[in-house]
């Protein structure tokens, strides 16, 4: 068991525009017997092919000895529209412990899309051998269900009252464990308290997660509330426990002020003990469920959204005068930086209110001194940085690379601090009726990643995103850094960020396939955030 004052810190909120989550069930009918005295033991293994290559993505659970096996744990994936995503259904007999398809484990297999999954609801395919043939009359079912509900996120507030006391020259330090019961009757922790030290009647600091997080989205899910006695040497002593349901707990809150509680049982107690009534009472005293909108949400809410561009000029992309540049204007084919500008700002103008684009440079000397600047109108009018739609944008970025100095370094901090600026203006008016998304056109490093990272966890707090899209063939690593996807960022001081607001994208993994697929994954990243 982990320590418990460490703490957790849920995981940051997110949106799906173009991808949606969902859970296949599986189950077979007629496998095959590996002999004739016992049945198999299935487990079925679910491969995704990606990267040119078949990676195991998730697997059910085992079955003792059944032949027509309905396994309880879902597999789940994120469906996305607008790829293939061929999928691979692996079944295997884990009898002697097997823990993937070897030749005499193997019971079968089928291979089919996700689309064809999800278009249909409902898929009953024929298991076939290695050598193509049928696995006799072997079927598998593959029922697909999006997931509901996981913009959902609940607020939660818990105290305790006469907890029994387990040290003998001081008073309990209790924490609380939650679990959620999952399909195959196992027990997940999903979140654990804080320890509130020498006292039995704590109350524990309220704490967020999402709705899918604490019960699956299934408000009928039972979860298991486990207290102990905190012990520096992890040997925690238990208190008590009791089970609900999320139903109940939002029924049992229902109206303001209105609290829940619960017996705190210790099982061994009740069962040795004839007078025994319960080792205190857990309260429930907030349950609130708050809506996490969406992007497409507030857009068809009527709120406007507003982009803003910026283009790294920096000596990076090498001399525009060059064939090799990133900045060459060749007539005969548009540079890296024009082809991300059409392909993602084409689109990002549709949602954008009046289409009036502000547009900034970062990294260039520019006239009439020729001084370094990470914030210049590309239009050289910074009164009027906007430009008339993305055709706007192009035509200033064309005239103003001539006059410019490629110089350096990769700021990116003044731009996200410059757009925060409206932004939080805008928070303070409490409408929330404008949205700022910042489009970074970049080809490489970072130099100021520490401030970047510091204005991120500010802008974290606005009604503010940022794409970042990583134009040729650098080493993008530490942008992914930025991204958010392994955890929250945080500043170098430690703060984390309030929700994750930055998505970048390499251009180049996306250059030769269509754009809806490029505009699909920035879009579907741009960070949700609470009503």
């Amino acid at each position: 068991m982990s320590d418990p004052e460490m703490g957790w810190v849920p995981e940051p909120p997110a949106m799906t525009l173009g991808a949606s989550r969902v859970e296949l069930r599986v189950s077979c009918h007629g496998l095959l017997d590996r002999d004739t005295l016992t049945k198999p033991h299935p487990c079925v293994l679910l491969k995704l092919y990606s990267d040119e290559q078949w990676v195991e993505v998730e697997r059910t659970e085992v079955l003792r000895s059944c032949s027509s096996p309905v396994f309880s744990r879902v597999l789940a994936l994120e469906y996305f529209f607008e790829e293939k995503q061929p999928l691979q259904f692996h079944v295997f007999d884990a009898e002697d412990g097997a823990t993937s398809p070897r030749n005499d484990t193997f019971l079968g297999s089928t291979e089919c899309t996700l689309g064809q999954i999800v278009s249909q609801t409902k898929v009953t395919k024929p298991l076939l051998l290695k050598n193509g043939k049928t696995a006799g009359k072997s079927t598998i079912t593959i029922v697909a269900e999006e997931v509901s509900g996981t913009n959902d996120y609940v607020q939660l507030t818990f105290r305790a009252h006469k907890l029994d006391n387990k040290d003998l020259f001081s008073k309990s330090d209790p924490f609380m464990e939650i679990y959620k019961t999952n399909g195959d009757q196992s027990d997940q922790l999903v979140w654990r308290t804080e320890v509130v030290k020498n006292n039995l009647n704590p109350s524990w600091e309220p704490f967020r997660l999402s709705l899918h997080s604490l019960c699956s989205c299934d408000v009928h899910r039972p979860l298991k509330f486990l207290v102990y006695d905190y012990d520096s040497s992890g040997k925690h002593d238990f208190i008590g426990e009791f089970t609900s349901t999320f139903q109940e707990m939002q029924e049992g809150t229902a109206n303001l002020g209105q609290e829940m509680q619960w017996d705190c049982i210790n099982p061994k107690y009740r069962d040795k003990k004839k007078n025994y009534k319960s080792s205190g009472t857990v309260v429930l005293a907030q349950c609130t469920v708050e809506k996490v909108h969406t992007f497409l949400d507030y857009i068809m809410g009527g709120c406007q959204i507003s982009f803003t561009v910026a283009i790294d000029f920096t000596a990076s992309n090498g001399d525009p005068r060059s064939s090799q540049s990133l900045h060459c204007l060749s007539p005969r084919q548009p540079n890296h930086y024009l082809q991300a500008l059409r392909a993602v700002g084409g689109i990002c103008q549709d949602y954008d209110s009046d289409k009036r684009f502000p547009a900034f440079g970062f990294g260039a000397r520019i006239p009439p001194n020729f001084e370094v600047s990470h914030d210049f109108a590309i239009n050289f009018d910074p009164e009027n940085p906007e430009c008339e739609e993305i055709s706007g944008v192009i035509a200033s970025y064309r005239r103003c690379l001539p006059q410019i100095q490629l110089y350096g370094p990769t700021n990116v901090a003044p731009i996200i601090n410059r757009v925060a600026e409206p932004a939080q203006r805008e928070q303070s008016t409490g409408q929330a009726t404008k949205y700022s998304v910042l489009l970074v056109l970049t080809d490489g490093v970072v130099s100021d990643m520490a401030e970047t990272r510091t204005a991120i966890v500010r802008a974290s707090r606005l009604p503010m995103s940022i794409i970042i899209v990583g134009v040729g063939n650098a080493d993008f690593s530490d942008m992914r850094l930025l991204d958010g996807d392994d955890g929250p960022l945080r500043c170098p001081r430690g703060v984390p960020a309030a929700r994750d607001i930055v998505q970048f994208v390499p251009f180049r993994d996306f250059k030769d396939v269509p754009v809806l697929t490029l505009v699909i994954r920035v879009t579907s990243a741009s960070p949700s955030w609470t009503s």
